[in-house]
């Protein structure tokens, strides 16, 4: 399997889980005070009707007696009741269906500021996919819980409280029997929770997985094609949606056990017991036909709620397994670094200094080792090195995406970790070497949300860095469409947007994460003419696979296992004949 599992394992704690998501309906106090009330109205509505019925059987049917006048008003009576209950429970159905829009529409909004801040690390660990089923998938569970559980449930042990009323009304040693029943639903209910929160846990994980598959397939589809990958994705996607399969069948196993059955089951034991008691009372007194009548069938709305319950407690079970992976998602505790202090130091000179930096992902293996050294303003600092060497890490590192805790990184003299967020990236350029474009056009994949950057700075950028040939070309021209991650254009020119991206900001320190390694060599021609204009006035830090786009350097750093082995510049380097000697011969194809 390529994809990690699921991390989020254990069966959640529904009571303290229930409590949380509860807490979502205290902005809308009124509007849930509302709809319970219209919710209460209803169900008296509903418990009064089979009154009016065993009225009718006592006092008119069995006497053969039927008034016109009372005939009219009863029978008007009953009708209105029905259209009233009717009426007012499709009113308060609409409340509480607008309140767990609302409330899960906030739920997905801290769910997405919550991916905002988390650190990146999560991500590294956490496939895409998965958290993408938890802000869609889960939350959707949680909106049925809301929409159709919550109302239920209030509805149901509402009416089965009117319910028991109106049968010790009638018949009180006969309903005290019938109290019974309640710690059997109970039971009944408990047991189910109990074996089925592990198999909804299961198959919200391999929902999760099978998301995160489909993600990775889909992103990828153009390497399995040309890997001929298609008969192993099948397989791997059919293990996942296998698995997938057999917890919801376990699920269905268990909906048809515990579930309406048994309750039938319940009932028609307890009708039996209820049409036994009546039958032996009639050979000792007479029994009132309307009493009966009324009796049992408050005894089958008895069971109607409890029948209603037990099918949502399926939708309760999902919404549970659901709200603790997106709690456990809002709980998470590493987050990006953060900003120490309260002053607001701003960069202007743009001087870096690494002063003995080591850093591990980890925890346990150091990827950089005692990293120590200085990018004057305005000077062009390059990092080559092997694959796995640590050039990446110190980008990461001086864009903050990671927390510095060994060791220290200054900017024009202040600590990096007291520099606020908003200055570093208004004042910080980085360009990776995948580029990344938004669905939407040129102007706005340029600007990038950032308002102050006018339409003419966002042309002077694109100009800058060579692009606006190839923009005006295109149908739209700076108002030409891009799809996602910008698949109609070609690498080159993805990667010139992101150059001029960067421009736009004008930053002080740029970082160039081998910008240049996936562009044709005409493109790149274009792009270090570019640079060297772009690195007039400005600290440069650049990782570099290919050796020839930084010969001009003022200070290249070579790192091999996470340690600078060798630094000066491009001719001191090669007059020492050490590693870089040999990387340099080796791309010049001089070295067998």
């Amino acid at each position: 399997m390529i994809l990690e599992q699921d991390s989020i394992t254990g069966v959640p704690n529904s009571a303290g889980t229930f409590r949380r998501l509860l807490q979502y309906l205290r902005p809308y106090r009124s509007k849930l005070i509302l709809a319970f009330f219209i919710l209460l109205v209803a169900t008296a509505t509903d418990v009064v009707q089979p009154l009016l019925i065993k009225i009718f059987i006592d006092q008119y049917l069995i006497p053969r007696h039927f008034p016109r006048v009372i005939m009219t008003e009863l029978g008007a009576l009953y009708l209105g009741l029905v259209i009233l209950t009717a009426v007012l429970n499709v009113v308060q159905l609409l409340l509480f269906e607008v309140l767990a829009l609302d409330i899960i529409q906030q739920l997905r909004i801290d769910l997405f500021d919550k991916a905002q801040e988390i650190a990146l690390s999560f991500f590294d660990k956490t496939p895409v996919g998965v958290v993408v089923s938890r802000i869609t998938n889960d939350t959707q569970s949680i909106l049925e819980m809301f929409m159709t559980v919550l109302s239920t449930f209030v509805q149901n042990i509402t009416i089965l409280a009117g319910i028991l009323i109106a049968m010790f009304a009638l018949n009180a040693h006969l309903a005290l029997y019938c109290l019974f029943l309640i710690p059997v639903i109970f039971g009944v209910m408990t047991l189910y929770r109990k074996v089925s929160a592990p198999v909804f846990h299961f198959a919200r994980q391999q929902l999760a997985l099978l998301n995160a598959k489909l993600n990775e397939s889909l992103q990828g589809m153009a390497i399995i094609q040309s890997m001929r990958q298609e008969a192993r994705m099948r397989q791997e996607f059919g293990q996942i949606n296998n698995a997938y399969r057999r917890a919801r069948y376990r699920n269905m196993q268990l909906n048809g056990l515990l579930l309406r059955p048994l309750n039938d089951v319940i009932y028609s034991l307890t009708l039996m017991f209820v049409l036994w008691y009546f039958g032996l009372s009639s050979f000792s007194h007479a029994v009132n036909i309307g009493v009966l009548y009324a009796f049992v069938t408050y005894l089958s709305r008895f069971f109607e709620p409890v029948n209603n319950m037990m099918q949502r407690l399926n939708f309760f079970q999902q919404a549970m397994v659901s709200a603790e992976r997106v709690f456990q998602i809002l709980d998470h505790k590493e987050m990006a670094p953060k900003t120490i202090g309260d002053t607001h130091p701003q960069i202007s000179r743009g001087e870096v200094v690494f002063d003995d930096v080591s850093f591990s992902y980890d925890g346990s293996h150091d990827i950089l080792q005692h990293i120590s050294f200085t990018a004057h303003p305005g000077q062009t600092v390059a990092i080559v090195g092997h694959t796995g060497s640590g050039k990446s890490s110190i980008i990461n590192l001086l864009m903050r995406f990671y927390p510095v805790e060994r060791g220290h990184i200054w900017i024009d003299g202040t600590d990096l970790r007291m520099i606020p967020s908003y200055e570093l990236r208004r004042k910080m350029g980085l360009v990776l070497q995948e580029p990344f474009l938004f669905y939407g056009d040129i102007t706005s994949n340029i600007r990038l949300g950032n308002e102050f950057v006018s339409d003419d700075e966002v042309v002077d950028a694109a100009r800058f860095v060579q692009a606006d040939p190839f923009i005006r070309r295109l149908a739209g021209g700076y108002h030409a469409p891009i799809g996602e991650r910008g698949a109609t254009l070609s690498t080159g020119q993805r990667q010139l947007l992101s150059f001029a991206r960067t421009m736009a900001i004008d930053p002080v320190i740029l970082a160039l994460d081998e910008a240049t390694a996936s562009v044709d060599t005409e493109t790149e021609d274009a792009i270090q003419e570019a640079l060297s204009q772009m690195r007039h006035g400005r600290t440069t830090i650049a990782i570099a696979h290919r050796l020839s786009t930084v010969q001009d350097a003022d200070l290249i750093l070579v790192l091999h296992h996470g340690k600078i082995v060798e630094q000066g510049t491009h001719q001191q380097l090669l007059a020492r004949e050490g590693l870089y000697y040999k990387m340099y011969l080796l791309q010049q194809g001089q070295l067998a």
